[in-house]
C-alpha cells in the first residue's frame, strides 16, 4: 500500500510538475508576444521621431528662408515712394531740386541694392502675358496691335522673395474686344 501511495504522489508530483512547465510555457509565450508587441512599438515610434524631427526641420528651414518677408513688405511702399519722386526728376525742374532728386535716387539705388541682397526681386510683367499668380489685374484696355491676355501697363511693381511672391504686381491686361464678344456670342448658344 505504501508504495501505491508513493506511486500515486509520484504520479501528482509529475502532474503538477507537468502543470507547472505548461503554465511557464504559457507565461513565456505571452512574454514574449509582450515582448514583440514592444519591439514593434519601439519602432513605430523611433521612426514617428525621425519623421517628426524632419518636419520640424523643413519648418524650420522654411521659416528661415523667408523670415524676411515681413520686413521686405514694409520697405516696398518706401521703394515705391523713392521711385514716384525720382520720376519728378525732368528737364523743366530746377537745378536745386534736380541736385536733391539725386540724393533720392542714391538712396533709391542702396536700397534696391539691398533687397536684391536678400533675394526680392521686382516682377516687370510689361508685354508678358498675364499671370494671376504674379499679377493683379486692375484695368483692362482694348488694343488690337497687341495680343489678347498681355500687361500693356504696371500701375505698381510687383516683388518676389526668393520663389514666394510678397505682392504681386497691379497692372493693366489687354482684352480684344472682338474675342472677348466672340466669347459672349459663344456662352449665349
Amino acid at each position: 500500500m505504501e508504495q501505491e501511495e508513493i506511486l500515486e504522489e509520484e504520479k501528482i508530483d509529475k502532474k503538477k510538475k507537468k502543470e507547472k512547465k505548461n503554465k511557464f510555457e504559457e507565461e513565456n509565450l505571452e512574454l514574449k508576444n509582450k515582448v514583440s508587441e514592444l519591439e514593434d512599438k519601439l519602432i513605430r515610434t523611433q521612426a514617428e521621431m525621425v519623421n517628426y524631427r524632419r518636419r520640424k526641420d523643413e519648418e524650420t528651414a522654411r521659416l528661415l528662408e523667408y523670415s524676411n518677408e515681413d520686413i521686405a513688405k514694409d520697405l516696398l511702399p518706401i521703394l515705391d515712394n523713392f521711385e514716384r519722386a525720382i520720376n519728378m526728376d525732368n528737364d523743366n525742374l530746377e537745378d536745386e531740386v534736380s541736385k536733391f532728386l539725386e540724393g533720392f535716387k542714391i538712396i533709391h539705388k542702396g536700397l534696391k541694392e539691398t533687397l536684391q541682397k536678400y533675394e526680392v526681386i521686382e516682377i516687370n510683367p510689361i508685354d508678358e502675358e498675364f499671370d494671376p499668380n504674379y499679377h493683379n489685374a486692375v484695368m483692362t484696355e482694348n488694343n488690337e496691335a497687341k495680343a489678347d491676355n498681355i500687361v500693356t501697363e504696371v500701375f505698381q511693381k510687383g516683388y518676389m522673395l526668393k520663389t514666394r511672391v510678397i505682392r504681386p504686381a497691379m497692372v493693366k491686361v489687354n482684352q480684344n474686344e472682338k474675342k472677348v464678344n466672340e466669347k459672349k456670342g459663344d456662352n449665349n448658344e
